[in-house]
C-alpha cells in the first residue's frame, strides 16, 4: 500500500526513523575514488602519451592538479575520500548511539583511529627511514584522520541541524580568517601563493619539507579546518539517506543539494576561489557539490534501480580502500605485470607504458579481491 501524505510528512520530521540495510552504493562510490590513485591516474596518461589526441589531452589534462586556483577532475579526488568518511558516519556512530551505545566506548574508539591514521600517515611520508628532518609531518592520511575525529565529535554531540550551523560556520570562519587577517609583507585578503595566511601560519609553524607548493603544505595546519566541513557534507548526506523518505526522494534530494553546491560555490569564488591547496570554503563547496552528485548517481543506479553487477570492480577496491592506498605507497604492482607480459614487450611499441600500468591494475585488483573473498579488511 502506497504511504499516505501524512506518514510521509511524519517520516520527513523524523530524519532518523527506520534505517535502511546497507547501502551499496558507499562502498562503490568509496572504491571509484580510490581507483584513480591506485593506478587509474597513470592509466590516462600513458593512454595519452600512447594515443594522443584532443580528447586523450583534454582527459589527462584533468587528471593534473590545478596550479592554484581553479578545478580539474583531480582535485576532486581528495575530498570526495574526505566526504565518503563522513558519509558513513550516520550509518555506524549514529546508529550505535541510537541503540545506547556506550559513548565513552564511541570516544575511545574514535580517539584509537584518529592515533592509528596520524601513524600510518607518517609512515606513509617514510618514518621508518629514520630521516626525521626530511619526515614530513603532514599528508592525506593525517588529513583524514582530523576531519573524522572533528566530525566525530560534531556528530556525537550535535543534532541534525547543530550539524548544519557548524558545518556552516566552519566555511563561514575560515573564510573570515583567510581573507580578514592581514600577513605580514602583504595585507589582508591576498590569496596568492606567496601571501595567502595559510601559507604564512605553514611556514611559521610547520617544519618543512611541504608538499605540494614551495610556500606552503596543501595539507597544511589552518587548512585543516575546511577539510572538517567536507567530512560533515559527507555526515550530512548519511543522516538523509538514513532517512524514511523514499529512494526517489533522496536520490532527487541529493542531486538537487549538489547543484546548489555548485551554484554557491561559484558564486563565493569571486571573492574566495576555488583554491585546493588551501581548501577554500568555495572549494569546499565546489567538491563537495559534485561528490553529492556522484553519490545520487551512483544511489540511483544501484540502490534504487538494483543495478550493482557493473560495480563489483569499485566494491572490491571500496572495501579496502587504506590498504590499498598504503600498498600503492610502498609496492609497484607493475613488477608484478610484468612477470605476465613482459614476453610481449617488442611488440608493444608506444602502447607499453599503457599495457603495463592496465597489468598493474589487475594484479593489484586480483590480490584485494583474494582479500575481500577472505572477508581479510584494515579496518583503523
Amino acid at each position: 500500500m502506497p504511504e499516505t501524505a501524512v506518514q510521509e510528512r511524519a517520516a520527513e520530521l523524523k530524519p532518523e526513523h527506520a534505517a535502511p540495510g546497507r547501502i551499496a552504493s558507499i562502498d562503490a562510490l568509496r572504491g571509484f575514488d580510490m581507483f584513480w590513485i591506485s593506478g587509474g591516474e597513470e592509466l590516462i596518461h600513458t593512454l595519452y602519451r600512447a594515443h594522443p589526441t584532443r580528447v586523450t589531452a583534454a582527459l589527462s589534462q584533468q587528471f593534473e592538479h590545478v596550479p592554484w586556483a581553479g578545478f580539474h577532475f583531480y582535485d576532486l579526488i581528495f575530498p570526495l575520500f574526505v566526504f565518503v568518511v563522513g558519509l558513513v558516519l550516520p550509518f555506524s556512530l549514529t546508529r550505535r548511539l541510537e541503540m545506547g551505545g556506550d559513548r565513552r566506548e564511541l570516544y575511545g574508539h574514535a580517539f584509537r583511529r584518529l592515533a592509528l591514521l596520524l601513524l600510518l600517515g607518517l609512515l606513509y611520508n617514510g618514518l621508518l627511514d629514520f630521516n626525521f628532518h626530511q619526515l614530513r609531518l603532514s599528508g592525506v592520511l593525517q588529513r583524514i584522520a582530523i576531519a573524522y575525529f572533528c566530525s566525530t565529535l560534531l556528530t556525537m554531540n550535535l543534532k541534525i541541524r547543530g550539524q548544519v550551523i557548524a558545518t556552516g560556520a566552519i566555511l563561514l570562519g575560515y573564510w573570515a580568517i583567510m581573507t580578514l587577517i592581514p600577513v605580514p609583507g602583504f595585507g589582508a585578503g591576498v590569496l596568492t601563493p606567496q601571501g595567502n595566511l595559510a601559507a604564512h601560519f605553514d611556514q611559521r609553524f610547520l617544519p618543512r619539507p611541504f608538499c605540494c607548493y614551495e610556500f606552503g603544505d596543501n595539507e597544511g595546519l589552518i587548512s585543516m579546518i575546511p577539510a572538517i566541513a567536507t567530512c560533515m557534507m559527507g555526515v550530512l548526506a548519511g543522516h538523509w539517506l538514513r532517512s524514511a523518505r523514499s529512494p526517489n526522494r533522496k536520490a532527487a534530494g541529493l542531486a538537487l543539494v549538489g547543484v546548489a553546491s555548485l551554484g554557491v560555490a561559484l558564486l563565493w569564488s569571486l571573492d574566495f576561489p576555488i583554491i585546493k591547496n588551501v581548501w577554500s570554503s568555495s572549494f569546499v563547496l565546489f567538491a563537495g557539490g559534485w561528490s553529492l552528485l556522484l553519490l545520487a548517481l551512483f544511489y540511483w543506479i544501484m540502490d534504487l534501480h538494483g543495478y550493482q553487477r557493473w560495480a563489483f570492480f569499485f566494491v572490491v577496491i571500496g572495501a579496502n580502500s587504506i590498504a590499498m592506498y598504503l600498498a600503492h605507497r610502498f609496492f609497484d604492482f607493475r613488477i608484478l605485470g610484468d612477470i605476465f607480459i613482459h614476453g610481449l614487450f617488442p611488440h608493444m611499441g608506444a602502447w607499453k607504458p599503457f599495457i603495463r600500468e592496465v597489468a598493474g591494475v589487475a594484479v593489484s585488483w586480483c590480490v584485494f579481491l583474494h582479500l575481500y573473498r577472505r572477508k581479510i579488511f584494515l579496518r583503523v
